[in-house]
C-alpha cells in the first residue's frame, strides 16, 4: 500500500469515529503521537503493520462464528471460515505444527484452552470410557461429581514468577492456580539460570500431569529438548508459553533443542510481542490434542473474534516473508547490544546478559526498587515495566527488576549503535534517580527523586535518537 494511500485510509476512519465521538478519535491520535515519541522497550510490546491494524476494523466484527472451520453453530460464516482457515495454515507452515487453533483472544485464553485440552484428553477420556459413555452429558449424577472431583485435583509444574515465569502456569492470584495444585522450578541463585537436574528432582517429587516451559523475564533459551525428556520420564504432558519469543521461533532464531514446536505436546503463544501481530492467542499441537483444541469455544472462549483472526492472517503472512528472519535476528543483536551497554555502565542484570529479546535489570545496584526506576524512566520518556528478580526482596508490586526488549525499537529500525546510546540514557536516569522518604520520613519504595532537567534533557535525547526511524513513515494524520 503506497504512503497517500496508508494516510488516507487511517485518516478516513478517524474522521469516521470522530464523528460520532471526538473523543475518542483524539485519544487514538494521541496514542500515535505518544508511541512515536517514546523509547517502547517494554518486552511484551511491538508495532503491527497498518495492514494488520486496518484487517482489525471491518465488517468481520459483526459475526457470531462459534465453532470450527466448516462446523459453526451458526449459518453465514463461510467468510469467517475462510479467514480462520487461513490464519491456521500460515500457522502451521510458519512454525512446522500439525494443527493450528487460532481462536484464543489472549495469551491467558490460549493457556486455558491447552489446560482444558489436556485436562479433557488426560482425565476426561479415560473417565467417558470406563463408564461406557460417550459425552459428559450421558454421566450418571455420581460419575460426574467424580469427575468434577478428579479434573480439579491435578497438578502442575512450572517456572517460579521470581525467575522469570507468568503469572498464568498455575498461581492462585489466576485461574490457573484455582484449577490446579501447583509447585514452581526455580533457577540457580548463582547465576540465575534454569538448573535442569533440579526441575527433573522437582517433577520426580511433585509428578505433575503438566510440565510449563516458558516465561516472560528469563533472558535465556530454554532446552526444549530436555524438558520433554523430564515430562515424559514422569508421565506429564509436556506444554511451553512461547508467548515471549514466537517470533524468534518464528524467524529460526530458536532452533533445534531451542525451538518449542518439535519437542512439546501442545504449545501456546500470543499473536502480538515478537511475533507483531494482533493481540490474540494461538495454540499449535499435534493430532492426539487436536480436537480437544478445537473445542476451545465453547469449552473456555466465547465467540471467536473474526476481526482479529483476519489481521493475525494478515500478520502470519508477512511472518512467513524472508525479511522476518532477519528482522528476528535483529530483536536479540540489539538485545545483546542494549544489555552490553549496559554491563559496560556497571548495571548488574539478571544472568549477566541475554540469549534472546529481553533484558533483566537488577535496579538494587542504583539503590532504588523497581517502581521508583519505572516512574523515573517514563518521566524521561522512556517506556519499560518493573519486574520481579529471583528471590526479589520487594515482592512483585515494588519489585527490584526493570524488564525492558528490543522488539518494538528493532521494528523501526534502530540499531547496535542505537542500542548503545539507550543504554547510556538509561544509565544516565537511574544513576541520577535516588529514592524517597515518605510523610513519616521513612525510606519509600514508591517515591523518588530525579531532578526535572535532567528527565528533561534524557527525553530529548530520546526523541533525537528516534527521529531518524520514524514510526508508521506512511501515515501522516495532519
Amino acid at each position: 500500500m503506497s504512503r497517500n494511500a496508508e494516510s488516507t485510509a487511517f485518516r478516513s476512519a478517524l474522521d469516521v469515529i470522530r464523528a460520532v465521538e471526538p473523543r475518542v478519535a483524539d485519544a487514538i491520535g494521541a496514542e500515535l503521537t505518544d508511541q512515536r515519541e517514546s523509547l517502547k522497550l517494554i518486552a511484551s510490546e511491538n508495532y503491527a503493520s497498518p495492514a494488520t491494524l486496518l484487517a482489525m476494523g471491518n465488517w468481520f466484527s459483526d459475526k457470531y462464528a462459534e465453532g470450527t472451520v466448516g462446523r459453526r453453530f451458526y449459518a453465514g460464516c463461510q467468510n469467517v471460515d475462510t479467514v480462520e482457515a487461513l490464519a491456521a495454515e500460515h500457522a502451521r507452515e510458519l512454525f512446522g505444527a500439525t494443527h493450528a487453533y487460532v481462536q484464543p483472544h489472549s495469551g491467558i485464553d490460549a493457556n486455558l484452552v491447552a489446560f482444558w485440552a489436556i485436562l479433557a484428553d488426560r482425565v476426561e477420556s479415560p473417565a467417558l470410557k470406563k463408564a461406557q459413555a460417550r459425552h459428559v452429558n450421558d454421566l450418571t449424577e455420581a460419575d460426574w461429581f467424580a469427575l468434577r472431583r478428579e479434573l480439579g485435583d491435578q497438578r502442575m509444574l512450572g517456572m517460579s514468577l521470581d525467575a522469570g515465569g507468568h503469572l498464568t502456569h498455575g498461581f492462585r492470584p489466576n485461574i490457573s492456580g484455582k484449577m490446579f495444585d501447583q509447585r514452581s522450578y526455580g533457577t540457580d541463585p548463582a547465576t540465575g539460570l534454569i538448573d535442569y537436574d533440579k526441575v527433573a528432582e522437582a517433577a520426580r517429587e511433585f509428578r505433575p500431569l503438566i510440565l510449563v516451559a516458558g516465561y516472560s523475564a528469563y533472558p535465556r533459551k530454554v532446552n526444549f529438548r530436555i524438558m520433554r525428556e523430564i515430562a515424559d520420564s514422569v508421565g506429564a504432558t509436556f506444554m511451553v508459553d512461547m508467548a515471549h519469543f514466537a517470533g524468534l521461533v518464528a524467524g529460526k532464531v530458536f532452533t533445534g533443542d531451542f525451538d518449542p514446536v518439535p519437542h512439546a505436546h501442545i504449545v501456546t503463544t500470543t499473536t502480538h510481542k515478537s511475533l507483531r501481530g494482533p493481540r490474540g492467542g494461538m495454540v499449535l499441537c499435534g493430532p492426539e490434542l487436536a480436537d480437544q483444541v478445537d473445542r476451545g469455544c465453547p469449552m473456555v472462549l466465547g465467540g471467536p473474534l473474526p476481526h482479529v483472526m483476519a489481521a493475525k492472517a494478515v500478520a502470519l503472512a508477512e511472518a512467513r516473508r524472508p525479511d522476518f528472519a532477519d528482522y528476528a535476528q535483529r530483536i536479540v543483536d540489539n538485545a545483546q547490544a542494549l544489555a552490553d551497554g549496559l554491563l559496560r555502565r556497571g548495571a548488574t542484570l539478571v544472568t549477566g546478559g541475554t540469549d534472546n529479546h529481553l533484558v533483566l535489570i537488577d535496579v538494587s545496584g542504583y539503590g532504588l526498587t523497581g517502581r521508583q526506576a519505572e516512574q523515573a524512566l517514563l518521566d524521561s520518556g522512556i517506556v519499560t515495566n518493573r519486574n520481579a528478580v529471583p528471590q526479589d526482596p520487594n515482592g512483585a508490586w515494588y519489585t527490584s527488576g526493570i524488564r525492558i526488549g528490543t522488539p518494538a525499537l528493532t521494528t523501526r529500525g534502530l540499531g547496535a549503535t542505537e542500542m548503545d546510546a539507550t543504554a547510556e540514557l538509561i544509565h544516565t536516569v537511574l544513576s541520577q534517580t535516588t529514592a524517597g522518604t515518605g510523610p513519616d520520613g521513612a525510606a519509600s519504595k514508591a517515591k523518588y527523586v530525579l531532578d526535572p532537567a535532567v528527565a528533561e534533557q534524557v527525553g530529548k535525547q530520546a526523541a533525537d535518537l528516534l527521529a531518524p526511524f520514524p514510526l508508521y513513515p506512511t501515515v501522516d494524520l495532519t
